[in-house]
């Protein structure tokens, strides 16, 4: 039986009809591409490359998230506190390392009453922490970072004494003026009252003996005899003035360049304010010699120090000087000077060559007072006013030239006392001559020259009416005769008149 064949209709969809993203075959059976498949498979291939590069930003982003955190935040550094070393986070924050460690046992101080006993525990002082060093305050240690390598210190508070009243006495100081002896007397230590207190709690109702809370310290007054070790040197000082012989005496130690020291009076000071000037100008030292030439041990306490604050203050008047050194008139400053006026006065200089020269003894005994009486360390006196110092115009020039053949160098006062340092002599020094046998006390000299004085005639006596010859001398003009007894007067050792 033949069979017929069948017809099987083909379906054609014509070109709507796609397979895969490939067009129908052609005639080799190959498919082309369509413009739609090609755009999504551009868009594919863009959308797997981003997201690699978001997955690698996100892996290089969180290691350096990482690596900021852990060098911000997590990394440990070492610290030492109270001696203790410790690691902590990098971050650490001083109020956060003192609550972790409960403030490493320190405490707030205490309120406690005038005798020491606790009113209230913690009331004090708040703890104290530093940090290498550096106190750190309250208000800071919660944003105070530690830094690596910091020692931290951590300590209690102190304790805090209750409100109290507070009565204090005087606790006077002592002394020790030994002044005898030298030619210059040195306050080495000011004197100062001490104090006692005495205290009552306002909340305790508690009195107190506080004892002595200030130590009283004593005035200290020495006696100094320079002696520069290894020099010849010798200190010219005028005083009295200034005065219309300034100028030329001026003149002299200008042109033989030489330095010395002017123990001006503060009322002379006034009237002559150009040779004032002129002293410290030339670089001459220039010191009070009171303000209106008075004998002092016969002042009373607020008069002397009354004298001695106007010589001070019209010297600075007239030149703007401010000194504390002072030639007390005749050199008559003794203990109870000193007991009032230490506060005012560094020191009072005497002298251990008098040349005499207000007795007007002639321009060459004054040059030969000095020339004999020349040794290392040795302070001068003559004058530059007072009355007619013409003679020690005429002789000033010759004793500077004779000293300087001998080798002397002339120095100020201050000066010597610089050079002498700890080579000055303390007690007497070579040019005190003991008292003969069977001499009152103070009745020997200065120089090694016999008394011609009965020894029952005492310097008290003869330097009292040294200085009331003196003053009239200074009144008139007229100079009154000498009595034995006063024709030996010890110089260097006046002050030891007043001890």
């Amino acid at each position: 039986m033949t069979k017929e064949p069948q017809y099987i209709e083909e379906l054609s969809f014509g070109d709507s009809v796609r397979r895969a993203g490939k067009t129908r075959g052609n005639e080799y059976g190959e498919y082309e591409a369509g413009p739609d498949n090609g755009r999504r498979g551009r868009g594919r291939h863009r959308l797997i490359a981003f997201v690699a590069i978001l997955v690698i930003l996100a892996l290089a982003g969180g290691s350096v998230g990482g690596w900021w955190m852990w060098d911000r935040h997590w990394r440990q550094i070492p610290i030492t506190v109270n001696g203790t070393s410790m690691k902590v986070s990098v971050d650490m924050t001083l109020g956060r390392l003192l609550r972790d460690n409960g403030d490493f046992d320190a405490h707030p101080g205490n309120l406690v009453d005038v005798a020491g006993d606790m009113i209230e525990k913690h009331a004090g002082k708040p703890i104290v922490v530093s940090i290498n060093g550096a106190a750190v305050r309250r208000d800071a240690i919660d944003s105070t970072t530690i830094p690596q390598d910091g020692m931290v210190m951590v300590t209690s508070g102190e304790d805090v004494t209750e409100d109290h009243t507070v009565r204090k006495e005087t606790v006077p100081h002592g002394e020790s003026i030994g002044i005898a002896g030298g030619s210059i007397q040195i306050l080495k230590q000011a004197g100062k009252d001490g104090v006692h207190e005495y205290w009552v709690g306002k909340r305790s109702g508690k009195h107190v003996d506080k004892g002595v809370t200030v130590e009283p310290q004593d005035t200290i007054v020495v006696p100094l005899n320079p002696r520069p070790e290894g020099k010849k040197v010798i200190a010219l000082t005028f005083d009295d003035g200034p005065s219309k012989y300034s100028g030329p005496i001026l003149d002299i130690l200008k042109e033989k360049g030489v330095k010395a020291t002017f123990f001006d009076v503060g009322e002379e000071c006034l009237s002559f304010p150009d040779a004032e000037k002129r002293m410290l100008e030339e670089g001459h030292q220039v010191a009070s010699h009171s303000n209106t030439h008075p004998d002092m041990p016969t002042l009373s306490r607020d008069a002397l120090r009354a004298e001695i604050i106007a010589g001070f203050s019209n010297m600075k008047k007239v030149s703007g000087h401010v000194t504390k050194v002072l030639r007390a008139p005749y050199g008559a400053f003794g203990k109870k000077q000193w007991q009032e006026t230490s506060d005012l006065i560094d020191m009072n200089v005497l002298w251990d060559i008098d040349t005499l020269d207000w007795k007007r003894p002639g321009a060459k005994a004054i040059h030969d007072a000095v020339m004999t009486g020349a040794h290392n360390g040795a302070i001068v006196l003559m004058h530059d006013g007072g009355g007619d110092r013409s003679q020690d115009v005429e002789a000033l020039p010759g004793i500077i030239d004779d000293l300087k053949k001998q080798g002397y160098e002339f120095v100020t006062v201050e000066q010597l006392i610089k050079m002498a340092g700890d080579a000055g002599d303390t007690g007497g020094g070579t040019r005190v001559t003991e008292p003969p046998a069977g001499a009152g006390t103070c009745s020997y000299l200065i120089g090694g020259r016999p008394p011609s004085v009965s020894p029952s005639v005492s310097l008290t006596r003869a330097s009292s009416r040294q200085r009331e010859r003196k003053v009239v001398e200074r009144m008139t003009g007229v100079e009154p005769a000498l009595t034995d007894a006063e024709k030996p007067l010890n110089t260097s050792d006046l002050a030891a008149l007043f001890t």
